[in-house]
């Protein structure tokens, strides 16, 4: 079955960004798979244009590498990539649990232990998806308290580069110590301990890099990828919303430039 399904008509640039850059993160599309605009257009249902213009972006963010008159790719992960990019966006999280305790009411107390309970659930479950979606909503819980626009960007931008190789995180029952830190966490920010959040947050992150490291030297040791979850879905990662007045293939899309910031999504772990 074809992993990548057609996409509405509404924003379709950042849709096709979305939904290629989901199927990268996921293994989908595997590290040195080779991506055509037309064939990627078609899986899509969408004009070359959009999807030359996502392949672009992808590019600057590290997740594709292209040779003119030669090859556009998946790009395979590299330590020292990985590495810089889970350490930029670790320093995000720092700052948004430094700023974001003192702002942080009941209400993302509890949206924080809800979240790491069904996080600490979806690991026992091997659930690899529900564990990252958890996760996500707690740590994102921090990052909207802190009101940091520039660093919900970075995160963004940032976290797909380590996402292929963190996934491996999830699917071990032994990783529910994350739990453990998570609630640390929790409670620093529940007894507005920022220095503390922030020591717990740096524990967390550092504990990440060094998975992305280990995966990472194995895959270039053996030439075998780092795993992933190979059952997945790809669709845009946002419902139709408002109208573009894009028409079918080769129709102008009207979003926002290649390039430009994407709204705060998925933080990890």
């Amino acid at each position: 079955m074809d992993v990548l399904q057609p996409v509405g008509r509404t924003l379709l640039r950042d849709r096709a960004y979305e939904a290629l850059r989901e199927a990268i993160v996921r293994g989908d599309l595997a590290p040195g798979a080779p991506l055509k605009d037309a064939d990627l257009a078609e899986r899509l249902g969408l004009s070359r244009a959009p999807v030359r213009e996502a392949l672009v972006r992808l590019g600057d963010e590290g997740l594709v590498e292209s040779k003119p008159q030669s090859y556009t790719r998946v790009t395979r992960p590299v330590s020292r990539v990985v590495r810089d990019a889970a350490s930029v966006v670790r320093v995000m999280h720092e700052l948004a649990a430094r700023t974001g305790v003192p702002l942080l009411g009941p209400e993302g107390i509890r949206a924080m232990r809800e979240a790491n309970e069904r996080f600490a659930a979806a690991v026992r479950a091997s659930d690899v998806e529900a564990a990252l979606d958890a996760d996500d909503e707690l740590h994102q819980v921090l990052v909207v308290a802190s009101g940091n626009h520039a660093a919900a960007a970075t995160i963004a931008r940032y976290t797909p580069l380590i996402r292929r190789v963190e996934r491996r995180l999830f699917g071990d029952a032994g990783s529910c110590g994350s739990a453990e830190l998570h609630a640390r966490l929790i409670d620093a920010c529940e007894a507005g301990d920022a220095v503390g959040a922030v020591r717990v947050t740096t524990e967390i992150w550092a504990a990440l890099e060094q998975l992305a490291d280990d995966a990472i030297e194995v895959a270039e040791v053996t030439g075998i990828p780092a795993p992933v979850d190979p059952v997945v879905s790809v669709e845009a990662a946002r419902p139709a919303g408002s109208s573009d007045g894009a028409g079918p293939a080769g129709s102008s899309d009207g979003a926002r430039p290649a390039g430009s910031p994407v709204p705060p999504a998925r933080p990890v772990p």
